[in-house]
């Protein structure tokens, strides 16, 4: 099902250093995305973000900076979370000059999951929704820092 793709793209004006410090930083994660960020950007490390009474642990993936980074989330309480189980956020950044950055939003793995089609279509619509809503809070906030 094509339609269960999760993606997002957003051009940013700001370098691919600054964005890198915003979404990987949990006081400035906080401002723009999860309002309670524990996390340690190192692979492996285990965190949690907490959307008001939502959330939960997250378990970092890839620290590749300020190129990559990923986590997964969404997995069974007790297990650790792995293809199949989890969902895999990615954030993929690409300067476009000195100036801008291009980032790119994927996550997946529900699609992978034994849910009913209709639950999967369900989430992937849910948050390809979110990430739209807290992507464009992202650039807004990195537009009036760099205006400044």
């Amino acid at each position: 099902m094509a339609d269960l793709v999760i993606e997002r793209e957003v051009l940013i004006e700001a370098p691919a250093e600054v964005v890198w410090r915003t979404i990987t930083e949990p006081d400035q994660m906080s401002q723009w995305f999860a309002d309670r960020v524990e996390l340690v950007v190192e692979p492996g490390a285990h965190g949690f973000m907490g959307f008001g009474d939502q959330g939960g642990p997250v378990v970092v993936e890839t620290v590749d900076p300020p190129v990559c980074f990923s986590f997964r989330w969404n997995h069974p309480r007790g297990e650790e979370p792995v293809t199949g189980n989890s969902m895999l956020v990615e954030f993929t950044l690409t300067p476009e000059g000195d100036e801008r950055t291009r980032l790119r939003v994927s996550e997946r793995g529900h699609e992978l999951l034994a849910w009913p089609d209709e639950e999967k279509q369900r989430y992937a619509d849910e948050h390809r929704g979110g990430w739209a809503e807290y992507l464009d809070r992202l650039a807004q906030i990195l537009a009036k820092r760099q205006s400044g």
